[in-house]
């Protein structure tokens, strides 16, 4: 049986960030499982994600996405009273915007959440396999 190794992927820059953005692309995220701590400047998702570096099997990895030194956040277009609710990731954005960055999580059904942040600080990191 071969080891299956969990991945910790740490970006500091917005050209390794659109590597976390590939891997995450149609992971699916549970509301409840969206947690901005504000006094420490962290934003936490735990998502679900297709393991995409291997292309034979369809399984599926428990993953942590860490923001860290946000400043702010705000969504579009997300029930904020429906923790139940699955979001679907479909990219992460960023760009410059004076001396901060713009991170924006793109989701399906024209749903979006954006952070200001110092600096781009951002750590993927896998958790558990799942057999699909």
């Amino acid at each position: 049986m071969a080891e299956k190794f969990l991945k910790k992927i740490i970006t500091q820059n917005q050209d390794d960030l659109r590597i976390i953005s590939a891997l995450c692309s149609g992971a699916k995220i549970k509301q409840s499982e969206i947690k901005f701590l504000k006094e420490n400047k962290i934003f936490l998702i735990s998502l679900q994600r297709e393991n995409k570096e291997k292309s034979k099997n369809k399984e599926s990895i428990n993953s942590i996405l860490k923001f860290e030194y946000i400043m702010e956040s705000r969504s579009k277009n997300i029930n904020q009273n429906n923790e139940e609710n699955v979001l679907e990731l479909l990219a992460i954005e960023s760009y410059k915007k004076g001396n901060n960055f713009e991170i924006i999580l793109l989701f399906s059904k024209n749903r979006f959440i954006t952070f200001s942040s110092e600096v781009i600080e951002v750590t993927l990191e896998d958790q558990k396999y799942n057999n699909a």
